[in-house]
């Protein structure tokens, strides 16, 4: 008697774990289920997904990232490099697809992100991102507004925040 779909044996064959760039689990899960099919002859149907975390550090402090893109114009496929400078690798990915949308106007679903690495400052090869590697650099701060700890509850006179 031939068994029915769901009584068959699971597979136990483990594929290993992916890193994927994405907003949301279900757009993960997607664009997992999308890679996995272009590498091995594989479908959604006859695989699991055992778990989606998201990655994130407990101290992010500034670094110097670079990213490996793959990504389809109107003209195209075409490979890029690109260096941004960032607390996070997610917001690096998160400044890196604003950043095609404006330039190359490049949609989302269009890119692929092949890798993202921390870069030493000396690596660095982008005048934009080298420009901010002077310790002496000074930036205002035009708009400060107090801590809710240092309000006073109640006052007389409207908040200044232009010092």
């Amino acid at each position: 008697m031939p068994r029915s779909g769901w009584a068959r044996e699971p597979c136990t064959k483990w594929w290993g774990a992916a890193r994927q760039t994405a907003h949301t689990a279900p757009l993960s899960h997607s664009r997992f289920w999308y890679f996995v099919s272009q590498l091995k002859k594989m479908k959604k149907s006859s695989g699991k997904l055992s778990a989606v975390d998201r990655c994130s550090r407990n101290l992010p402090r500034l670094k110097n990232f670079c990213i490996w893109l793959h990504y389809d114009s109107r003209r195209g496929p075409h490979n890029m490099y690109r260096q941004y400078r960032d607390l996070t690798a997610a917001g690096t990915i998160t400044q890196c697809y604003r950043d095609m949308g404006t330039q190359r106007l490049a949609r989302a679903h269009w890119i692929q992100i092949m890798e993202v690495e921390e870069i030493a400052a000396i690596k660095c090869r982008r005048a934009a991102t080298k420009q901010f590697h002077d310790s002496k650099s000074k930036f205002p701060l035009p708009h400060r507004v107090l801590c809710h700890q240092h309000k006073p509850h109640f006052t007389t006179k409207r908040p200044n925040a232009f010092f």
